[in-house]
C-alpha cells in the first residue's frame, strides 16, 4: 500500500468489514446509535460547563475560545474538528522549531512540557475538558466516540503502509491508546498496533469498556 491508496478525500467509504474480515455492520449501526444517543445527551447535560469553559479560556488568554484542526479520519477523508483551545494563539507555527525536543517517534508530535501551552490549558489537557467538542464531530458522524485518534493533515501525508492501518475505522475521542500507557508509549508504531488490535478485536462491549476506562481517566485528572 502507498501513500496514493489512501488520498485525503471529503467521502466517507462504507466499511461493513473492520480487519479481521468479520461482517460487522449491525454492530457498527449500533455504535452509530450509541454515539448519536450519548453525544447529543452530553452536549445538552454539559452545555453550562462547555461555555463556562469557553469563557474562561477567552478571558485567560488573547484569541478564540475554541481550536480548529483540519483531522484525517476513515479511509483519508479529511474533515474539520473542534477542541478548545489550550495552547497559544500561532502554537502551530512554532511546531517545527520545537521537533528536536519532541518526544514521540514518527509523524506524530508529543512534549511533555511544551512551552506553548497556556495555564489554563495545562488544566483543561489533564482533565481531557479540551476534549469536549469532539462530541459535536460524533454528532455529525465524522468521528465516534471509541476509535482511533485521528491525525492531522500534515501528519498522515508522512504515514508508512504500516500506519495507514488505523485509518480502516471511524476515528473516536478516546482509544486503548489513551487507556493503556498513554504517557509511556514514545513510538507512533507503538500507538499504531493498540489502534490496529482494537480494529482487529473490535466489538460493542469493548468500547464500553474503554469508555469506562477512560472516564477513569478523565475524574483522576491523568489525561495530561
Amino acid at each position: 500500500m502507498s501513500h496514493a491508496a489512501l488520498p485525503l478525500s471529503n467521502e466517507t467509504p462504507a466499511s461493513p468489514r473492520l480487519a479481521g474480515g468479520r461482517d460487522v455492520r449491525l454492530g457498527l449501526a449500533m455504535k452509530r446509535l450509541m454515539d448519536i444517543a450519548v453525544s447529543a445527551v452530553l452536549l445538552v447535560m454539559l452545555a453550562p460547563l462547555l461555555l463556562a469553559i469557553a469563557l474562561l479560556v477567552k478571558a485567560t488568554s488573547p484569541g478564540p475560545a475554541f481550536y480548529g484542526v483540519d483531522w484525517v479520519g476513515q479511509g483519508g477523508r479529511r474533515f474539520r474538528g473542534y477542541k478548545f483551545r489550550t495552547m497559544v494563539i500561532g502554537a502551530d507555527r512554532q511546531e517545527e522549531a520545537l521537533q528536536s525536543r519532541n518526544e514521540m517517534r514518527g509523524p506524530a508530535f508529543k512534549m511533555e512540557n511544551d512551552p506553548r501551552i497556556t495555564r489554563l490549558g495545562r488544566v483543561l489537557r489533564r482533565y481531557s475538558l479540551d476534549e469536549f467538542p469532539q462530541l459535536w464531530s460524533v454528532l455529525k458522524g465524522d468521528m465516534s466516540l471509541v476509535g482511533p485518534r485521528p491525525p492531522r493533515a500534515h501528519e498522515y501525508v508522512r504515514f508508512t503502509p504500516f500506519q495507514m492501518g488505523k485509518m480502516a475505522v471511524k476515528p473516536g475521542i478516546t482509544c486503548l491508546w489513551q487507556v493503556e500507557g498513554r504517557h509511556r508509549i514514545n513510538d507512533f508504531d507503538e500507538w499504531v498496533r493498540l489502534d490496529i488490535h482494537y480494529i482487529e478485536t473490535w466489538s460493542l462491549g469493548l468500547d464500553l469498556w474503554i469508555l469506562v476506562r477512560t472516564a477513569g481517566v478523565v475524574l483522576r485528572g491523568t489525561g495530561a
